[in-house]
């Protein structure tokens, strides 16, 4: 083991009075493009990061499950026997919310002893929430002898966020951090749950893509996230569609949607979502062939999508998205190809597809311009797509 697995075995056996019966880990994801497509039976292009959510389990000879968090020294404890939604809230909820799931598909699980740990940054749009979520049902299926695909426990997953946290999301984070391999993303369709594991390997072409947490502040359960959904499921339903999805499927170009739609609100959501789906294939496209003047083209295309038409952007991923698009002589580095806002909108992260030697330069310029509108400052890194959900111990 590793000495952060040593780490927290020992800090399990602290906790718990034994020892673990093994360690799970499940990452946190960045999404290349797709955003808010995934709910809409669309396309999506992201993949795993090496930041995880790790658990260190043990099961118990009762029906009782104790889950502590080494983030926030909390520990929850509740019993699987009446568990329902509202029965457990806050951070525990996620996993309360998981094994819930499972029992609700006639998975009879033990009681546990679950020690959390994370190094996914909560609240970035990075699917801290997913990665808590499938490393608990990584290690209760494993325990209890239950054997799943990734598809099916990635539902399981999307159902304890659904539907006991209370956060419509799509299928997309679960998936992503179930299913996704390293140095490749993962294309998924939403609809038909058709995976493919596209080569993503930036650093032989001396590039890199970094991630900007903005630090803006960051809720998707509190409505904005599902009022969006809901104004795509009406626009589905006026356009007499099952999902969105068809309209991609029907050759609907965008400028043919306003005599149909007569809602510019509704008009401008549906928009955004037939417009990703396209770009979701071309960046696909793009990136196997090394067409990355076009993936950065694609990227800030996305963008600009998320926030004229679909309005989820803030003006701090705005300022950040510019500044990347921006010389920066003064800093020793060259404009990004392509930025936009990552995850469900209203703060988190930014992505960029950069030179490689201009990391810190571009950082450094980000940086300095928040200060100056006094925003918090932003921070960064390079990700480096890894592999999915996996027992470390």
């Amino acid at each position: 083991m590793s000495a952060a697995q040593l780490a927290l075995a020992d800090a399990f056996q602290e906790a718990f009075g034994r020892d673990s019966a093994g360690i799970w880990a499940a990452p946190g994801r960045v999404n290349l493009i797709g955003e808010h497509t995934d709910y809409n039976g669309g396309f999506v292009l992201p993949f795993a990061l090496p930041q995880t959510s790790r658990v260190a389990a043990a099961p118990r000879s009762d029906r009782i499950v104790h889950v502590r968090s080494l983030l926030n020294g909390e520990t929850a404890e509740f019993s699987l026997d009446g568990l329902a939604p509202g029965v457990v809230e806050g951070w525990a909820a996620y996993a309360a919310g998981m094994l819930w799931s499972l029992e609700q598909a006639g998975h009879l699980l033990p009681g546990l002893d679950l020690l959390i740990d994370s190094d996914v940054p909560i609240g970035a749009g990075l699917s801290s929430s997913a990665a808590l979520e499938c490393s608990v049902g990584l290690a209760a299926t494993e325990l209890a002898g239950v054997e799943l695909s990734h598809a099916e426990l990635a539902q399981l997953a999307q159902h304890a966020e659904n539907d006991f946290v209370g956060m419509p999301c799509g299928i997309m984070d679960q998936m992503a951090s179930i299913a996704a391999q390293a140095e490749r993303a993962l294309l998924l369709d939403t609809r038909s749950m058709a995976i493919e594991h596209v080569p993503f390997t930036l650093a032989q072409d001396g590039l890199a893509l970094l991630v900007i947490d903005s630090l803006a502040e960051h809720r998707l359960v509190d409505g904005e996230y599902a009022a969006r959904r809901a104004q795509c499921e009406t626009g589905a339903r006026q356009l007499g569609l099952e999902s969105l999805r068809e309209l991609n499927d029907d050759g609907v170009a965008p400028e043919d949607l306003a005599a149909r739609l007569e809602d510019p609100v509704i008009l401008r959501r549906v928009r955004h979502v037939l417009t990703e789906n396209t770009r979701v294939l071309a960046a696909k496209e793009a990136l196997s062939i090394g067409a990355y003047a076009e993936l950065g083209e694609i990227l800030s295309a996305s963008h600009a999508s998320q926030r004229d038409d679909f309005e989820i952007t803030v003006p701090e991923t705005d300022t950040l998205v510019e500044t990347l698009m921006s010389p920066h002589q003064d800093h020793g580095a060259q404009p990004a190809l392509g930025a936009r806002q990552v995850g469900g909108g209203f703060g988190g992260c930014v992505i960029a597809l950069i030179d490689a030697d201009s990391f810190d330069g571009l950082l450094g310029a980000v940086q300095e311009n928040a200060r100056q509108r006094g925003y918090t400052e932003p921070t960064g890194f390079l990700a480096q797509p890894s592999a999915g959900a996996h027992r470390l111990s």
